[in-house]
C-alpha cells in the first residue's frame, strides 16, 4: 500500500489539506461531530434500569435453577455497560476529561469490574495503529497467533493452541470476562496506572458486591454456576463485538504506516445490519467511521458511513462492509491461515 498516495480534488475545488482533512470538513459540515446529550442521558438510563432490573430479577428468583436466566440476561447488560464505557473513554459523551474519566470508572470500574485505565491505555493505542503486528496490543500473540510470523517464533501456549486456533476461537471467548478482570487487577500493581487509588477502590468495591450476593443469596453450588455462566456469556458477547472488526484485515508491520486515512480504513471493515445490528454492536459495525472519527457520538456513524464511502470511492481506496457471518468467517480463515506454520511443523 502507498502511504505517499494523494488523489487531485475535482476542477475548481480548492487542492489544499490532506485527503483526511477534507473528509473531516464533509463531517464538520454534516454536523456529525455535534454531541448529542439527550441520546446518551436516555441510553445511560436504559441501561442503568437493566441493570437493576437484572439484579433486582436475581434476587427474587432467590434458590432456583431459573437464576442462570438472570445470568444470561446480566451478561448482555454487562456487555452493553462495556460499550457504553467504550463511549465515554472517546469523549463521545462529556466534553471534560474529569466527567468522562469519573463516569468511566463507574461503569466500567464499580459496574462491570473492568479495569477502565488499563483498558483505556490499551484501547488509545490500539487506535493509534490499528492492526500493527509490533504496535497494537491486540495482536499480541497472547494466546492466539495473528501472523504465520508470530506463529514460526511462537513458544507455550500460543504454540500449543495455534494449530487449531480457529476452532478454539469462540470456545476460548468464554474466557474473555474473566481475563478483563484478572487484567484489571494485574494493571494495580503496574507502574504507569493513574489514579490506581481510585480505580483499586472501585474494582475491590464490585468484586466484595458481586460476590457477596452470590453467595448470599444463592447455596454454594449455585453461586459458582451462576458466576461461570455469566462471566462465560458476557466473555462471548464482548469477544463476539470485537471479533469482526480488524481480524482477517491486513496486518502492518516495522515502518509500514500509511497515513492516517487508510491507516485506519484499509485495517478496519464495517458490518452491514440495521438498527438492531447498531444497538447489539453498540455503533462499532461503523467500525471504519469509528476509527476515522473516535470522538462522534455512536448514533452519527450510520449517517457519516455514506459520506466517508463516498470519500474512499473518489480516492480508490478500498473500502469494506460485509454481513456479521462474513466478518466472522473471514476472521476465523485468518486464523487458520495464520497458525499454518505450527501446522506444517507438527507434520513435518
Amino acid at each position: 500500500m502507498n502511504s505517499q498516495q494523494t488523489v487531485r480534488p475535482p476542477p475548481g475545488e480548492p487542492e489544499t489539506g490532506s485527503d483526511f482533512a477534507r473528509l473531516s470538513k464533509k463531517i464538520q459540515a454534516a454536523g456529525l461531530m455535534a454531541r448529542r446529550p439527550g441520546y446518551y442521558a436516555l441510553r445511560i438510563a436504559l441501561v442503568t434500569a437493566l441493570y437493576a432490573a437484572g439484579w433486582t430479577a436475581f434476587v427474587l428468583i432467590g434458590d432456583s435453577w431459573w437464576t442462570l436466566a438472570a445470568a444470561g440476561f446480566l451478561a448482555v447488560v454487562f456487555g452493553q455497560v462495556a460499550l457504553l464505557a467504550h463511549d465515554i473513554a472517546h469523549r463521545q459523551v462529556f466534553r471534560l476529561r474529569r466527567a468522562s474519566e469519573l463516569s468511566g470508572r463507574i461503569a466500567g470500574n464499580l459496574g462491570i469490574g473492568m479495569g477502565y485505565g488499563w483498558w483505556q491505555d490499551k484501547h488509545t493505542r490500539h487506535h493509534a495503529n490499528p492492526n500493527h503486528e509490533e504496535l497494537d496490543p491486540d495482536l499480541d500473540p497472547d494466546i492466539f497467533v495473528w501472523t504465520q510470523r508470530q506463529a514460526r517464533a511462537a513458544r507455550g501456549l500460543p504454540r500449543l493452541l495455534g494449530r487449531s486456533q480457529a476452532f478454539l476461537f469462540f470456545p476460548l471467548l468464554t474466557l474473555e470476562g474473566f481475563n478483563l478482570h484478572v487484567s484489571g487487577m494485574r494493571s494495580l500493581f503496574g507502574g504507569t496506572l493513574k489514579n490506581r487509588g481510585w480505580e483499586a477502590a472501585l474494582l475491590v468495591a464490585h468484586t466484595g458486591a458481586y460476590l457477596g450476593a452470590l453467595f448470599l443469596v444463592l447455596p454454594p453450588g449455585k453461586a459458582v454456576a451462576f458466576l461461570f455462566v455469566h462471566q462465560c456469556l458476557f466473555g462471548v458477547y464482548l469477544g463476539s463485538i470485537f471479533a469482526p472488526n480488524h481480524k482477517g484485515m491486513p496486518v502492518l508491520r516495522g515502518a509500514d504506516r500509511p497515513d492516517f486515512l487508510r491507516r485506519q480504513v484499509l485495517t478496519s471493515r464495517d458490518v452491514r445490519g440495521g438498527r438492531f445490528t447498531d444497538l447489539v454492536l453498540g455503533g462499532l459495525n461503523y467500525q471504519i467511521e469509528h476509527h476515522l472519527f473516535p470522538s462522534m457520538p455512536s448514533p452519527h456513524l450510520r449517517r457519516a458511513q455514506a459520506i466517508v464511502r463516498s470519500h474512499c470511492r473518489e480516492l480508490g481506496v478500498s473500502y469494506l462492509e460485509t454481513s456479521l457471518i462474513g466478518s466472522y468467517r473471514q476472521t476465523l480463515a485468518s486464523l487458520h491461515a495464520a497458525g499454518a506454520p505450527l501446522r506444517q511443523a507438527r507434520t513435518a
